[in-house]
């Protein structure tokens, strides 16, 4: 038997390693494939369409915020991993009172390291989430440090317009890539107009592929309002999966700024 505590302070306690895992979280759900396991995992959400033969096969327990807790109870699982942000708080405290459930709350890289070291622990490949936090770090560490930052404002929304603010993971990954988040003085996910982008003059504004699916046309919307500013498309995973995909994050970022030069 052993007890573990989550990234909110609450603890949990297994009688073995888990066997019958639902994971609630897309990036989370990523990590526990890369860490070697495959029958373990009996359920995810219709949003963890990473790996493909897992989105394909495996049990769809709803969405994020929208869970099937009945098809939950179907599936007996004695571990399931959450989120603070992602999952709803009353759905997550009913599945307590049945099930051990782990929830993560990452808010920088430091705690997305916290959060792979953890799961990897309670899952049984305390090795494999080790090498993987390792990579993690090295690749961070190549990128160079930039003195003079874009001013960079992040969407995340349309109708109305969303940013990000300086308490998000996002805001985070934003510095990594040597971006200045300008709405960095806001906190989560603050609700914006086209005039305060105008009055504020960002260098650059990045519509990210999640969760708005930004096209080529939000670009020319946005574009006539703000000529004297870059906008590009950008990779939402690279930006807000705290996960494995954090091994690819550097690279992408580096090829994004080199659009900017």
């Amino acid at each position: 038997m052993s007890t573990f505590i989550d990234q909110t302070g609450r603890t949990i306690t297994l009688e073995k390693t888990p066997a019958r895992i639902i994971s609630l979280v897309p990036s989370q759900t990523e990590l526990l494939f890369y860490l070697g396991l495959d029958k373990e995992v009996i359920g995810i959400t219709r949003f963890c369409v990473h790996p493909e033969q897992w989105f394909r096969t495996k049990t769809r327990i709803g969405g994020t915020k929208q869970l099937k807790t009945d098809l939950i109870h179907q599936l007996h699982p004695d571990l399931i991993i959450a989120n603070k942000e992602e999952n709803i708080k009353e759905q997550v405290e009913e599945l307590a009172t049945r099930y051990p459930v782990w929830v993560s709350d990452v808010n920088n890289l430091q705690d997305a390291y916290e959060m792979i070291h953890s799961i990897a622990n309670m899952v049984g490949k305390p090795v494999e989430g080790k090498e993987l936090n390792t990579k993690i770090q090295f690749e961070f560490e190549q990128l160079n440090t930039i003195q003079n930052k874009i001013r960079t404002a992040y969407l995340i929304w349309k109708e109305p317009y969303m940013t990000v603010g300086g308490d998000t993971f996002i805001h985070s990954m934003l510095a990594a890539a040597g971006l200045e988040n300008i709405f960095a003085n806001r906190i989560r996910y603050p609700e914006i107009k086209v005039e305060e982008l105008k009055a504020i003059h960002p260098e650059l504004v990045l519509l990210s592929s999640e969760p708005y699916p930004f096209q080529q046309k939000h670009i020319d919307e946005l574009q006539s309002a703000l000529p004297q500013t870059k906008i590009l498309l950008a990779d939402g995973e690279m930006f807000s999966w705290y996960g494995s995909r954090l091994e690819k994050a550097p690279a992408y970022f580096s090829k994004l700024r080199n659009q900017l030069n």
